[in-house]
């Protein structure tokens, strides 16, 4: 990679706008990842992170504005090859792993992009898969097949074949969704550690949870109904009043060793 684009940013988002069915589900968003940035997307139900996500991986088409990803534009580069080097982890692909698959094959999948592998992996494939599966803690689940794995595990899994493709960026969507309160302890434990990994991807995580904000993040993109009232470092963007004004609501924001805790109030 050259001087000139290594030192752009990751991801630019420049008057983002999308609108469907004259409803607004995005208004004019603006965004700058830079490398070495950990973000958080934060917001309620409906605020739109999900239009946002399917805009960044190019399954949503932006009625205006632009999306600069690794220093190729959306419209003019193959936004199927800049793809790879997103990596997604969504509940979404769940559904369309076969059961019968096992864990090893899921993982090497996502170098081909393909979700029910069907090409003849390389050696050198099940190499790289079977480092990732150790590294996400999930080592012992190579033979496992996918039906038979749990949430927490399957979440792991999922992460190792995001990291396949070698990503510079890594999308979490709500990865703690459906966790229990012990298994969501231990992924965001290894979230942690996969910050902390050298040349390792640029974290976003997506959630309306602050209880998941580890100190592992650095930056935060607070949404509202589409539009983006605030985006910065986290010690500066995530507050009582900021969240307040996101969720519509009396809400007290304090600071933990861990993270952070939202209290409702009346």
């Amino acid at each position: 990679m050259s001087s000139a684009r290594s030192s752009l940013p990751l991801l630019q988002v420049s008057g983002l706008t999308v609108m469907r069915d004259r409803t607004t589900l995005l208004n004019n968003v603006g965004w700058r990842v830079e490398r070495g940035e950990h973000w958080v997307i934060i917001g309620p139900n409906g605020c739109g992170k999900t239009s946002l996500l399917r805009a960044l991986t190019g399954y949503l088409t932006p009625s205006a504005g632009e999306i600069d990803l690794l220093g190729e534009r959306y419209g003019e580069s193959d936004w199927r090859d800049l793809r790879l080097h997103v990596g997604l982890v969504t509940s979404a692909l769940q559904a369309s792993v076969p059961p019968d698959e096992p864990a090893l094959e899921t993982v090497i999948s996502g170098k081909y992009a393909q979700l029910d592998l069907w090409v003849k992996p390389l050696a050198v494939d099940r190499t790289a898969a079977l480092r990732l599966l150790r590294q996400s803690g999930a080592g012992a689940l190579s033979d496992r097949l996918w039906g038979q794995l749990s949430q927490g595990e399957r979440q792991r899994v999922l992460i190792a074949r995001a990291l396949m493709a070698k990503p510079k960026l890594l999308i979490l969507d709500e990865p703690c969704a459906g966790l229990d309160p012990v298994a969501r302890t231990r992924f965001l434990r290894f979230i942690t550690e996969l910050s902390r990994t050298p040349r390792g991807p640029a974290l976003v995580l997506v959630t309306h949870h602050v209880e998941e904000i580890t100190p592992a993040f650095t930056h935060a993109l607070v949404l509202r109904a589409g539009e983006v009232i605030d985006a910065g470092p986290v010690g500066a963007t995530l507050t009582t009043r900021t969240l307040s004004r996101a969720f519509d609501a009396n809400l007290r924001l304090t600071r933990t060793r861990q993270g952070f805790q939202l209290t409702v109030h009346a």
